[in-house]
């Protein structure tokens, strides 16, 4: 099943922020680890990573690839990782909100 675009944008920031505190990680690398979870086209990814650099919420270094060019490396920022802790508090309480929500209304309707 298709999911909601706006479902999708909501939650992709997240999932980039995560994936990088794990590991740091390159452009094309976390389309593919996103994409393992929630189909994202790969031009939707890079200006969301520009935007968190803009923002200080990450940075990137060049780091030599046996397959090509150089990669550009993501690196979550201290703000970064603040931010990070705050989304992920405001999507638990969210979720759990909605899921409420939704039990509520299966036993009430």
């Amino acid at each position: 099943m298709e999911i909601n675009v706006q479902f999708k944008k909501g939650v992709l920031e997240l999932c980039v922020l995560v994936l990088i505190h794990r590991k740091e990680r390159y452009g094309f690398e976390l389309v593919q680890q996103v994409s393992n979870y929630v189909q994202v086209a790969e031009g939707a990814l890079y200006p969301l990573l520009r935007r968190l650099v803009t923002e200080g919420r990450c940075t990137t270094y060049l780091q030599e690839s046996t397959e090509g060019p150089p990669r550009k490396y993501y690196k979550l920022t201290n703000d970064g990782e603040q931010y990070m802790n705050e989304m992920l508090k405001e999507w638990n309480q969210f979720v759990s909100d909605v899921s409420s929500l939704l039990e509520d209304g299966a036993t009430h309707e």
